[in-house]
C-alpha cells in the first residue's frame, strides 16, 4: 500500500505462470467455453469504478482478448468481431495504431464483450482498457477500467495466500477496498488513474490472483469499507497493511507523516507464531557505501550539497519492549553538512524491492567499504493492519471485524453499496 513494500509476494512465479498457461488454454484453446465467474458490477456508477495504471508511457503492446471488442472514442466506434488473434498496439506521430488501423482521438476505450475480459502483454484483467496517448505522440499509458469487486480480486490474492484463514481473507479485502477508494478519491481526480498495479499502492495481478477463496472473501464483504471520524464526520482513510509488523504496529504520522486516529501503533504478539522465521528476524546485509550515497543522491538532489555519506545514524525511533524502529535518519557528508530522511523513505531508498532490508528495525554498523544492516525485525512499514497477525487472530477463531478493530483502534465499518 504509496505506499511501499509491505509483504514478501507469497505466490511463486512458477505457480503463476501454471495457472496463466491453464487459464489460456481453457479460455482461448476453446472460445466456446464461458470463463466460470462473470465480471460483476459493470453497471456500477463511477465513484465504484477504479482505474489502474497497467502501462506507463510505452510505445507498443499486445491485446488478445476471448470474445469480440469495440474500441473507439466519443466520435468513432469500431467493431472487431474477430477475436482469440493478438492485436500490436502502438503509439506513432500522435495516434494509437491498433491491427494496423490508426485512431486519432487522444483516448481509446477497448471493451470486450462479455464477461468483460482482455489479455494485455499476456497478463488478463476484468473490465476496460483505456489508452491515453502522451504529448510527445509516440507512446501511451494503458489504464485498466474495473469496478472495485472484481478490482478487490485481483488484489487480495496478490497481498494475501488464498490459504489463509476465510477470515483473515475478509479482514484483508475490507481493508484492500477502503485503501483503494481512498486513495482514489485523494489522487485520482488530478491523474488519468487512481492507483498503480505495484506494491507503490496495492499489488494487482487481475485473474492470476483469482481463486474461489478470494471470491468468498470479497462476496461476504461486497461494499464494506472502514471509516472513522474526521473533522466531524465519518469517512474512509487509508486503511494501510503490511506483511508482519515484529510485535508491534507504527503511527502513520511517523511513517508517512498523515495522521488518522485508527492509524495508531498497537502492540502485536501474534504475527511471530504465523511469520516464516527469515521475514520476522532477518539477516544481515550489506552495501556498498558508494552505491548508498549514489541511491541516496539519486532520489534526493538535494543531498548532494553533503558529498559523500560518511556517517547514519538514527535521529528518530519509536521503542518497545524489547526492540526499537527507526522513524527518522540522519546523514551525515564528507563536507560537514548533514541532512534526515524519514527511515521509510531511506530503506526503500537503499532497496526498492524492500526484500533485503526489509523493514526499519536494524541497527546500523560501518563496515569499511560496506554500510551493514544488522538485527533486522518484521517485513513491510508495519502501518495499520499486520497480516501475520491477522492470520493467527483468524486461527484463533476471530472475526474479521474483531481482527479490524484490533489493527485499526476507533474505526467502524460501514457498508457502502
Amino acid at each position: 500500500m504509496i505506499i511501499n513494500e509491505r509483504r514478501p509476494v507469497y505466490y511463486g512465479k512458477f505457480l503463476l505462470r501454471a495457472f496463466f498457461a491453464f487459464w489460456l488454454i481453457t479460455f482461448f484453446g476453446c472460445s466456446k467455453r464461458q470463463p466460470a465467474r462473470p465480471t460483476p458490477q459493470m453497471d456500477a456508477p463511477p465513484q465504484f469504478w477504479i482505474n489502474v495504471l497497467l502501462l506507463d508511457d510505452v510505445k507498443n503492446c499486445t491485446l488478445t482478448t476471448v470474445y469480440p471488442v469495440t474500441i473507439g472514442d466519443r466520435q468513432i466506434q469500431i467493431r472487431f468481431e474477430q477475436a482469440d488473434i493478438p492485436m500490436n498496439i502502438e503509439a506513432s506521430d500522435g495516434k494509437i495504431i491498433i491491427a494496423g488501423r490508426p485512431f486519432t482521438g487522444n483516448e481509446l476505450i477497448i471493451s470486450a464483450d462479455s464477461p468483460y475480459i482482455f489479455c494485455l502483454n499476456g497478463d488478463c484483467y476484468r473490465g476496460k482498457l483505456k489508452l491515453i496517448i502522451n504529448p510527445d505522440g509516440n507512446s501511451f499509458d494503458a489504464v485498466n477500467l474495473v469496478p472495485v469487486e472484481p478490482y478487490l480480486a485481483g488484489v487480495v490474492g496478490a497481498e494475501m495466500p488464498d490459504y489463509w484463514e476465510p477470515t483473515a481473507l475478509e479482514a484483508q479485502a475490507i481493508a484492500c477496498r477502503t485503501y483503494g477508494l481512498y486513495i482514489k478519491k485523494r489522487f485520482g481526480g488530478t491523474r488519468n488513474w487512481d492507483v498503480t498495479k505495484t506494491q507503490a499502492n496495492q499489488v494487482y495481478l487481475g485473474l492470476a490472483a483469482e481463486s474461489i477463496h478470494i471470491w468468498d472473501a470479497i462476496n461476504k464483504t461486497t461494499g464494506k469499507v472502514l471509516v472513522c471520524e474526521q473533522n466531524g464526520n465519518e469517512d474512509i482513510f487509508p486503511a494501510y497493511y503490511s506483511s508482519n509488523c515484529g510485535g508491534h504496529t507504527e503511527n502513520s504520522e511517523k511513517v508517512f507523516g498523515d495522521f488518522f486516529g485508527p492509524l495508531v501503533g498497537v502492540t502485536c504478539p501474534y504475527c511471530k507464531k504465523t511469520a516464516k522465521p527469515t521475514f520476522f528476524f532477518w539477516p544481515m546485509v550489506e552495501f556498498d557505501k558508494t552505491y548508498v550515497t549514489n541511491k541516496l543522491v539519486q532520489n534526493y538532489p538535494k543531498l548532494k550539497e553533503l558529498g559523500k555519506i560518511t556517517g547514519i545514524i538514527s535521529a528518530g525511533q519509536s521503542n518497545y519492549a524489547d526492540f526499537f524502529r527507526l522513524t527518522s535518519i540522519k546523514l551525515i557528508g564528507s563536507t560537514g553538512k548533514d541532512d534526515s530522511l524519514r527511515a521509510e523513505d531511506f530503506r526503500l531508498t537503499i532497496d526498492p524491492s524492500g526484500r533485503k532490508i526489509k523493514s526499519t528495525v536494524f541497527q546500523i554498523a560501518d563496515m569499511g567499504k560496506k554500510w551493514a544492516f544488522l538485527l533486522g525485525r518484521g517485513c513491510g512499514h508495519a502501518v495499520g493492519m499486520c497480516q501475520c497477525g491477522a492470520q493467527a487472530m483468524a486461527r484463533n477463531g476471530k472475526t474479521a471485524e474483531e481482527i479490524l478493530f484490533y489493527y485499526y483502534p476507533g474505526s467502524k465499518i460501514i457498508k457502502i453499496y
